[in-house]
């Protein structure tokens, strides 16, 4: 029975955070595409089958790529101003990290099921995670998707206009990284 080790890091693929909006006047606003440029992920396996994974993404790496509706494009101002937002709602000088940890995996019909644990804002909650692994030229492709709700986490969704226009609880965070031959 051999044991390896992946160590995954942005070099590998990327993790990346979609945003919505919502209140009164959210056609006014921006749906943010936020790439997380510093993070970590260590995968063990036993026998090619996963047994733990531990994930860490450095807050502070956020960079916000896109902001989609809103009156008029996103300027690189407002990006940058998104970005300061983000970081203060999320009190990234106090909690400089996000992370992930399971060693509970189930096998499914295209990958597996990760029934872990996720630390956002000091505050942890259960997080059940399916990885889709798929075989190609450049090695196994890992891809996750998962819906996170800011408020259970402790933050407050950034708003302005008196809440008229707000930044969705729920953003989709989507993970892609390759495990080369």
């Amino acid at each position: 029975m051999a044991e390896s080790v992946w160590e995954f890091s942005e070099s590998d693929g990327s993790v990346v955070v979609h945003t919505g909006v919502t209140g009164p006047a959210a056609r006014t606003g921006h749906r943010l595409t936020i790439s997380m440029r510093a993070w970590t992920a260590t995968v063990t396996l036993h026998d090619s089958v996963p047994t733990r994974i531990a994930a860490t993404i450095s807050v502070d790496s956020m960079h916000v790529e896109t902001g989609e509706g809103g009156l008029t494009p996103m300027t690189g101002a407002e990006k940058s101003l998104a970005r300061m937002n983000a970081l203060k709602s999320m009190r990234a000088d106090k909690y400089p990290d996000i992370t992930y940890e399971s060693d509970t995996f189930t096998p499914t019909s295209n990958g597996f099921r990760a029934a872990g644990t996720l630390t956002i804002h000091g505050r942890t909650h259960p997080q059940t995670l399916d990885f889709q692994v798929v075989e190609n030229s450049a090695g196994r492709q890992i891809t996750t998707e998962a819906t996170v709700t800011q408020s259970d986490f402790g933050i407050k969704p950034y708003s302005l206009m008196m809440g008229a226009l707000k930044v969705a609880d729920d953003v989709r965070v989507v993970v892609d990284v390759t495990h080369g031959r």
